[in-house]
């Protein structure tokens, strides 16, 4: 590394925040208390700063575990590092002591996916930066590679103005219908995770323990950095969202709504335009739908979801996707052939089950 910079491990939560938030575009996913989530499912943090002189220039969350009962970590730096991208000594620097300090873990490799986007000369420049510092495009994504974007500044009147007709006219709907939201207590937490497993049920996807959600909950929402809203109708919870809240971005993470006759009264609707208004409240400038397809295209499976969330006035953004830095010559292995021999593994077991 270049003598100018040094590299340090920060052990406060308090210090490493404040860090942080001093830092264009700091990542909710690279909080302190991120790192203690992610530990219940057996990552172990080393937060590093990346001093030039006396002044912190960037920070990155790394997070590593175990590779199964191999000698081997894994590596990853969830939507990070948090950097000036237009800084590329900066960025040399902090892509360097990630990779010696996941090199120093015994990691195979190291993973960041960093909110970089692609299609500015800025971007250009870091992918370039990238590729001469021996990262590579990665083939597994852990995070959504691309989102939808809402603007959250003006009035709410321009927000709504913002919004397709039908959107608006939905969200006064839900209103008219008798949908109310109001904000969860940690009693509600349990009602939120049934509506959650009803939706991953229907929409096919999985979901943590409930034990993983309350973590999550005495992590965030006890220290006020996300909001449990709950959508009612005739006093029955039928929708839900976490709203995560860091410095001026909010994240809509988690949501869950009910099957059944409550869904024609749009009750996501208006509990999404009443997100907007709490993350406006605390001084969000910007929020985050989290999740959007790979390719604008009604062909992904993805594309029902991308309509809704950009219907509020969203626009698509793509982000540089997840980029690895190889640590080890067994590298290409864990990454091409291991994931085929898995699933053929899997396929011949189900047979002969059948």
């Amino acid at each position: 590394m270049n003598p100018a910079y040094t590299v340090e491990q920060v052990n406060d939560a308090a210090t490493w925040n404040r860090g942080l938030l001093r830092l264009p575009h700091p990542h909710v996913l690279q909080t302190w208390e991120w790192g203690h989530v992610k530990a219940l499912t057996g990552w172990q943090a080393h937060p590093l700063r990346v001093h030039s002189g006396k002044t912190p220039v960037a920070q990155a969350l790394l997070l590593t575990r175990s590779l199964g009962r191999f000698p081997l970590r894994l590596g990853y730096v969830p939507k990070g590092p948090v950097v000036d991208w237009t800084q590329p000594e900066d960025v040399r620097a902090i892509l360097r002591a990630i990779a010696q300090h996941a090199r120093e873990q015994k990691a195979l490799f190291v993973k960041i996916d960093p909110d970089v986007d692609p299609q500015t000369p800025e971007g250009q420049t870091v992918i370039a930066l990238l590729k001469e510092e021996g990262w590579r495009p990665s083939p597994q994504a852990i995070q959504f590679r691309n989102t939808v974007l809402l603007d959250l500044r003006g009035t709410e009147e321009e927000l709504l103005a913002r919004m397709k007709p039908k959107w608006r006219y939905n969200i006064r709907l839900a209103r008219r219908r008798g949908v109310k939201v109001r904000q969860g207590t940690k009693g509600d937490l349990a009602t939120f995770y049934a509506l959650y497993e009803e939706t991953a049920r229907r929409d096919g996807f999985l979901i943590r323990p409930y034990s993983y959600y309350q973590v999550v909950w005495s992590h965030f929402l006890e220290r006020d950095m996300a909001v449990l809203l709950l959508a009612e109708w005739e006093g029955e919870p039928v929708a839900g969202l976490m709203l995560f809240i860091f410095g001026e971005r909010a994240w809509y993470m988690y949501g869950a709504s009910a099957s059944g006759p409550a869904r024609r009264h749009m009750p996501n609707h208006l509990l999404q335009w009443e997100a907007m208004l709490v993350a406006r409240a605390r001084g969000c400038t910007v929020y985050d739908m989290w999740g959007a397809p790979d390719e604008l295209s009604e062909s992904d499976p993805m594309w029902g979801v991308y309509r809704f969330k950009a219907g509020f006035g969203g626009r698509f953004q793509p982000w540089i996707g997840p980029w690895d830095r190889p640590l080890s010559p067994l590298y290409p292995f864990y990454i091409h052939t291991l994931p085929t021999f898995m699933h053929t593994l899997s396929r011949l077991l189900t047979k002969r089950r059948a």
